[in-house]
């Protein structure tokens, strides 16, 4: 049903989307996916801003995998503006963090988060995990889709 939808994935670890792209792999996931490592180079690819601003270089996302902790920028912040902007604020997005702090936690569905996985640290629990991403938000979910608007520039 949403396996066309590309996924912004946030995370500035290199290992983490490492493990996430081979996974998706072997999940047999064919949504494209598309990296940020920063908060900011996020903000750019969803505003098509920046080093995104070429046609196509960054479609919209129909759903985000977010991390909290990124340098500069973090993905709090990122998950607030998304949630505040008119363009951007139906994109499902699932904070995908190590972080288990009830207070992140509960700060992150208050600002709209769609959901808050943890990220598991073995790869059995990993793979499970993105299997039942993948049947719950991409086989069974209705994502709404582009409503073809232009997303706000600056």
């Amino acid at each position: 049903m949403n396996h066309a939808l590309p996924i912004l994935v946030v995370e500035d670890n290199d290992e983490d989307f490492d493990m996430l792209q081979m996974t998706f792999q072997w999940a047999s996931i064919p949504n494209p996916l598309y990296r940020c490592a920063e908060g900011e180079e996020a903000l750019e690819f969803l505003g098509q801003t920046g080093r995104y601003a070429s046609t196509g270089a960054a479609p919209r996302p129909g759903l985000i995998l977010l991390d909290l902790n990124l340098a500069g920028l973090d993905g709090r912040q990122v998950l607030e503006h998304v949630k505040n902007d008119r363009h951007l604020k139906s994109i499902p997005v699932l904070v995908f963090s190590t972080s288990d702090n009830p207070k992140d936690v509960q700060s992150a569905y208050a600002h709209g988060a769609s959901g808050y996985l943890l990220k598991p640290v073995d790869l059995p629990r990993f793979e499970r995990m993105i299997r039942l991403f993948k049947e719950f938000w991409l086989d069974h979910i209705v994502m709404p889709e582009d409503d073809g608007r232009e997303v706000a520039r600056g």
